[in-house]
């Protein structure tokens, strides 16, 4: 079982999302997923992601709603990063 850490602009992503009428409930869902280090179902689409990002994974939580998160192996850490949409992150 991972630890679940949050980066200070996760939580500023995640109040944002909150406050937009997004499912929280479907956030809560997949990191408790991820934290027992399961497999995400493919409707996730969870993927590494390449550049400066190359360290981290992204899924789709909705068609335009999106988690990236990184799994440090050796501390046990589930890392979240962002959530938001592809606008919210400049993509």
């Amino acid at each position: 079982m991972l630890i679940l850490k949050q980066t200070s602009q996760f939580r500023k992503d995640y109040k944002r999302i909150k406050k937009r009428g997004y499912a929280v409930s479907i956030l809560a869902e997949v990191l408790k997923t991820l934290l027992a280090q399961k497999p995400l179902e493919q409707k996730y689409q969870d993927h590494q992601l390449t550049g400066k990002w190359k360290d981290f994974r992204e899924c789709h939580l909705q068609n335009d709603w999106l988690l990236i998160y990184q799994v440090l192996h050796k501390e046990l850490i589930l890392l979240a990063t962002r959530t938001g949409t592809h606008a919210d992150f400049g993509w």
